[in-house]
């Protein structure tokens, strides 16, 4: 395998329009705000000592700004700053300046597909074309993905943008449409890292977000939803056996004491966050993990799930990765290369999609229970959070290596609508709670 690319995509700092509530789209008169400068610093210096080969910024002021004062807080050399015309933010031409009332009183009918459908969403420019441009910003993004992944090849580049271009550089990464964009969220100087794996020969590159929309070099609080209800998904602390990447599967292995305080960071990390119910697995690591969160929460009930259990390995449970190279080498690349065509060997071993089938199944339940304002925890296993985030960003099984799940890693799931509505992945593997901007636990097996 070829050096992994490491793509730190990073939004602009709060700006002008953003707090006068005003479209922005390609308009250029918005700038940074004193806070949002402050962000952008603050994003900075977070990113010291982060070796980065290439600086890619929109030419739109407010993200151009952002990006050198982001290179301005790192102590060292910085590359260059190149501007690039693909990461220039979405056309809103009419909309441009409009406070949302006013587009909700001139475009009634355009906002409310702006609202629910944007992929749908058409506008006319001033010399009365047409044009869709969200399917639009898509094709741009696509564009980009390419020419970055071809370009740096192997590099850490930071790209610093705009909410809605990055979104769509996130759906290019991941093979996803642009009818998933209603589906993410980013916020002000929110950092994601997607990691890229060229395979050799003519195999197909694997991307993975390594995490999503994380602001907790800004803000080391996770609040309640603003609107409708939220799980927290969080994933199980370290065990003896990630470390020595062991399959666990369902055998019941405790947390060790790093994994203990993995569990009590995340807990200091949503000590502020209210919390209504708290759902764990069974078994006594994502038990443990949730007890640890749960004592700054007195009187939250913890409700153990079976559907939450650890995927079944059957014959490859208590082994390492050479023991079940040494006697089942084909199922094992399999196993990397397509998971969903593996049925794990012997006795109590699963498929990829019963495990997705359990798990979905059980998050749609507690989701059900949701009330306006109400937020769970979840916490659960590496297989079994990949499948749930996989099914909600529009992924199949046979995706679940594009999502890290880090031990002691948090997932923000928002349902504005309640939990029968569409779910929004507001955040994915927030591990900076646990030290730093990037995810540094033992990676384990499954």
């Amino acid at each position: 395998m070829l050096l992994a690319t490491r793509v730190l995509l990073l939004r602009h700092g709060l700006s002008t329009y953003n707090v006068q509530g005003r479209i922005q789209g390609r308009d250029d008169d918005s700038t940074l705000t004193a806070a949002g400068a402050a962000m952008a610093r603050r994003t900075g210096e977070a990113l010291d000592g982060i070796h980065l080969d290439a600086v890619l910024s929109s030419p739109l002021h407010r993200a151009a700004h952002t990006a050198a004062l982001v290179c301005d807080a790192r102590s060292g050399a910085t590359p260059a700053i190149a501007h690039d015309d693909d990461l220039l933010e979405v056309d809103l031409e009419p909309w441009s300046g409009c406070s949302l009332q006013q587009v909700m009183e001139r475009w009634p009918q355009e906002e409310r597909i702006w609202r629910a459908h944007p992929e749908q969403f058409t506008l006319q420019r001033a010399d009365g074309s047409s044009y869709q441009p969200i399917c639009e910003l898509h094709q741009q993004a696509r564009r980009f993905w390419r020419r970055l992944c071809q370009r740096h090849q192997g590099k850490t580049v930071l790209v610093v943008a705009h909410n809605a271009i990055l979104r769509c550089v996130v759906l290019a990464a991941l093979g996803l449409g642009p009818e998933r964009f209603a589906r993410l969220r980013l916020n002000n100087c929110a950092l994601s890292v997607l990691n890229v794996q060229e395979a050799g020969g003519n195999g197909a590159a694997t991307v993975q977000v390594e995490s999503f929309n994380s602001t907790v070099h800004l803000d080391p609080v996770v609040t309640g939803p603003q609107q409708g209800g939220r799980i927290l998904l969080l994933r199980h602390g370290e065990t003896d056996w990630n470390r020595q990447s062991r399959f666990q599967g369902q055998i019941d292995v405790p947390l060790n004491a790093t994994g203990r305080q993995q569990a009590q960071q995340a807990a200091a990390f949503l000590r502020q966050t209210p919390m209504k119910r708290a759902y764990s697995s069974p078994m006594a690591r994502p038990r443990e993990t949730a007890e640890l969160v749960l004592e700054h929460h007195a009187h939250v009930p913890l409700i153990p799930d079976q559907g939450l259990l650890e995927i079944g390995h059957g014959l490859w449970e208590g082994k390492l990765e050479e023991e079940i190279q040494a006697r089942w080498p084909q199922l094992l690349a399999t196993w990397k290369a397509a998971p969903h065509q593996v049925v794990m060997p012997g006795p109590g071993g699963e498929t990829i999609q019963q495990v997705s089938q359990r798990a979905v199944a059980a998050m749609e339940r507690i989701a059900q229970d949701l009330v306006d304002g109400d937020t769970a925890l979840v916490v659960a296993h590496d297989a079994v959070n990949k499948v749930i985030l996989c099914h909600l960003l529009g992924l199949s099984p046979a995706h679940i290596w594009s999502v890290k799940q880090g031990n002691g890693g948090v997932s923000v799931i928002d349902y504005p609508e309640g939990g029968s509505g569409a779910a929004i992945v507001y955040s994915l593997n927030l591990t900076g709670h646990l030290g730093g901007v990037l995810d540094e636990t033992a990676a384990g097996a499954l």
